[in-house]
């Protein structure tokens, strides 16, 4: 499951017309906002309560089972659940049984950090998969690493971070936001109005959004924020009919972009209008909207339920099995079920449960994963993605329109972009 990582760093290429990859940086400006390298090692000298004496051994799953998140987390903590299972008819990790302690985020950052150490302190969990929002994950890591346990975050970001606590296996902005941007750009666009909720990905990712813009010649038409869970978006739409933005890019995210999409079809803007480009939603919130309400719009994922590879079609059948044939797969999802697969790879590798033992072993850990093969960074704890722009059909799928040529290597402080020095 392991090998050592390759050398070569892959970046989104356009196919045929679509030009080279352009760059995106913000990090020096960023980093004191938004989460920068601590070169300290809290908690590297925490003592464990992980027992492994036993024929189990306890992981935790730590998602939003309630609130306005809860229209993404459920069908993750599934996923993590249904990647256990399996894990668990094979034979387990080291020989020991896999045992899933759940917790429910209710989509509040403090109670993911309090969870989060009751899992860690009380539960003595060897590892935690969970977090969506970067709100919570930013609540969550200061426990991790003053109580040197290990945190498997599935979702996409903003980047401008890393921790020796925290595996990151959702994309960062160089696997993601960059080809999305890249994408729009070749595709003719050169106006964008950026629509977010506020907390803190929709925000950082908007100023790297917009140093992108400026260096590539793309106008900024307008910028709203809404909070998490808001439903009345008649204002926002109206700002965004009037300003004939070439598209919108959104990073709204739960249950608003439910209110959001609905309000967008009712005041007569369409795809083919002014398109909309989201980076949190994937299949499961297509259902929750209606496909009716946003076929034709585009996504920037690394993964969907449509891709048509053997690993791939496993997962989805396996899931549809465990969850019903109208439950679809989607990129958060996918990304927690690798996780718990990478973590008991990296386990077996490291032949050792313990943080520190893990830390080390990590380094080139790969997997088949369904969205293709996935390795992971030892200097950053993130892992290659391919980045895909995906469009959703009236089916509900969405289906890809453009890949990158392979897996991206993580790049989460944007350094391999030359036009980011002395930003």
């Amino acid at each position: 499951m392991s090998e050592p990582r390759a050398a070569r760093r892959h970046r989104p290429r356009l196919t045929k017309a679509l030009a080279a990859p352009t760059a995106l940086a913000l990090a020096g400006l960023l980093l004191t906002a938004c989460g920068a390298r601590d070169d300290a090692e809290p908690g590297a000298a925490a003592a464990s309560c992980v027992d492994t004496s036993s024929d189990t051994i306890k992981v935790g799953s730590l998602h939003s089972m309630s609130g306005t998140m809860a229209i993404s987390e459920v069908t993750v903590a599934n996923s993590v659940k249904m990647a256990v299972n399996e894990i668990n008819a094979a034979g387990g990790v080291l020989g020991k049984q896999i045992q899933l302690v759940l917790e429910d985020g209710a989509s509040d950052p403090k109670t993911f950090a309090e969870k989060a150490e009751k899992l860690i302190s009380s539960d003595c969990v060897a590892a935690v998969f969970g977090g969506w929002t970067s709100s919570s994950r930013k609540a969550m890591k200061p426990k991790f690493e003053s109580l040197n346990s290990l945190l498997y975050y599935p979702v996409q970001y903003e980047g401008l971070e890393d921790s020796k606590n925290i595996f990151y296996t959702g994309a960062t902005t160089n696997q993601q936001i960059v080809p999305a941007l890249d994408y729009l750009k070749e595709q003719g666009v050169t106006s964008l109005y950026l629509v977010g909720s506020d907390y803190v990905f929709p925000q950082t990712a908007n100023r790297e959004i917009k140093a992108y813009a400026a260096a590539n010649g793309i106008e900024i038409k307008g910028e709203d924020y809404t909070p998490l869970g808001s439903t009345d978006f008649s204002t926002i739409v109206n700002k965004v009919r009037s300003a004939g933005a070439g598209a919108v890019f959104n990073t709204l995210n739960g249950d608003s972009n439910v209110a959001f999409f609905r309000e967008y079809t009712n005041a007569g803007l369409t795809a083919q209008q002014m398109p909309v480009i989201s980076v949190s939603i994937a299949e499961e919130e297509v259902a929750g909207i209606g496909a009716q309400n946003i076929a034709g719009q585009l996504t920037a994922w690394n993964y969907y339920q449509t891709l048509d590879t053997p690993a791939n079609k496993t997962f989805v059948d396996a899931y549809k099995a465990a969850y019903g044939a109208d439950k679809p797969t989607s990129d958060p999802m996918e990304a927690a079920y690798a996780s718990v697969y990478l973590w008991k790879a990296t386990v077996e590798k490291a032949n050792s449960f313990a943080t520190a033992d893990i830390q080390a072993a990590a380094d080139g850990v790969s997997f088949d994963a369904p969205e293709g093969k996935v390795t992971i960074d030892g200097s950053n704890h993130h892992i290659t993605k391919t980045a895909r722009i995906g469009e959703i059909r009236p089916d509900g799928l969405i289906y890809t329109v453009w890949e990158s040529e392979g897996p991206i290597d993580p790049d989460p402080y944007l350094k391999s972009y030359p036009w980011a020095e002395g930003l």
